[in-house]
């Protein structure tokens, strides 16, 4: 059985895009840098539902034993245990590193 933890690695803001919306631009105020999210199949406690939607993919895969480093995906990510992911968000977009382990 495995377990998949979620690791905000960045919060990026791209200012450029102020021009497009009608608030001050920050940082995504769910997610911080370090935060870490653990789950089994569920999307954790307070995870944005919007970043949950981009990267429940990635953990579905992880969890059915899938990987990103052979196959189709050729060698993409060293670690077939481990995918980086963001959220859709082109002005404040999260990276996360989804993480398989075994309970």
């Amino acid at each position: 059985m495995y377990k998949i933890n979620i690791r905000v690695i960045k919060a990026c803001l791209n200012a450029e895009m102020q021009k497009y919306v009608g608030t001050d631009l920050e940082k995504c105020p769910v997610f911080t840098e370090g935060q870490t999210f653990e789950t089994e199949h569920e999307k954790p406690r307070g995870f944005c539902d919007w970043a949950w939607n981009d990267i429940r993919p990635y953990v579905a895969s992880l969890l059915t034993g899938g990987n990103f480093s052979d196959g189709m995906f050729g060698g993409w990510m060293k670690d077939e245990d481990t995918m980086i992911a963001c959220c859709t968000d082109g002005i404040r977009p999260v990276v996360f590193e989804i993480r398989r382990v075994e309970e």
